[in-house]
């Protein structure tokens, strides 16, 4: 009689035990499947991240320009120079202006520190050329027209910019990420930071990551700060005092007027 009684109860525990097993399993298998998914989705959103630009040989000067570099003495230029295809007799600085090489298409650049090489300055230029293309063509912008075209005040995010007219900077800006962050800003005018004006990096942020990409000249006023690479159409144009920490790559001249120019 024992023994009929206790089958049924052994019955029943096996049916709660296998059923508890069974819904342990389930729940496993549902969390499994949303981290899959959770992990596919941030795999997914890191594909769309904005892609850098590619300077190729431009990337290795601080200053390059297509038709000159003028400038008033004293400047201090970190990083390599170069002019083409304008003769070196349009290249103003001097020797003791420049901590790198000073490259030429001939022989008529600043004496004694030119090094004439007009192959590897019509590479840059090229290069130069493709990637202002690239910046410039960068469709989808994160942000439209920003500030109107005034940015000043701001504190800038990572993403694409892009402003159909031009753009000032009339106060201090912050641009704030980590230090893989890109930024791209596409100008469709002229670009123009007040005096005493400066740009600050938070976060991490590499000048080197930033892209300012004109179609219209560059003026920055007297003794601003400028952070990033300027990727210009037209002319870019230092005021008295200005510096800058990012790279100078113009389709026309370059003006400097005793200005601090360090390459990122």
């Amino acid at each position: 009689m024992k023994t009929k009684k206790t089958l049924p109860i052994l019955a029943i525990l096996m049916v709660v035990l296998f059923g508890s097993c069974t819904k342990d399993q389930e729940l496993k298998l549902q969390d499994s499947t949303l981290s899959s998914k959770m992990s596919f989705t941030k795999k997914s959103t890191a594909v769309g991240e904005l892609a850098f630009i590619n300077l190729g040989m431009a990337g290795e000067f601080v200053i390059l320009s297509k038709t000159g570099i003028t400038n008033v003495y004293k400047s201090s230029v970190v990083g390599d120079v170069g002019t083409s295809p304008i003769t070196g007799a349009a290249l103003l600085l001097e020797c003791n202006e420049v901590t790198g090489t000073i490259y030429t298409v001939d022989a008529a650049g600043p004496l004694p520190c030119t090094v004439t090489n007009a192959t590897r300055l019509g590479i840059a230029v090229l290069d130069m050329q493709a990637a202002y293309t690239d910046g410039a063509g960068r469709s989808n912008p994160d942000f439209l027209n920003l500030g109107a075209g005034n940015i000043g005040g701001l504190t800038l995010t990572s993403g694409l910019y892009k402003w159909t007219s031009a753009l000032i900077i009339p106060t201090d800006v912050t641009i704030s990420g980590n230090s893989t962050d890109i930024f791209i800003f596409q100008v469709a005018g002229t670009l123009n930071m007040s005096s005493a004006v400066r740009i600050t990096l938070t976060g991490g942020v590499q000048a080197k990551n930033i892209f300012w990409v004109t179609s219209g000249a560059v003026t920055l006023g007297t003794t601003s700060h400028f952070e990033g690479n300027i990727l210009s159409m037209t002319g870019i144009n230092m005021q008295t005092g200005a510096s800058i920490n990012g790279r100078m790559l113009a389709q026309t001249a370059v003006t400097l007027q005793m200005n601090t120019v360090l390459k990122p």
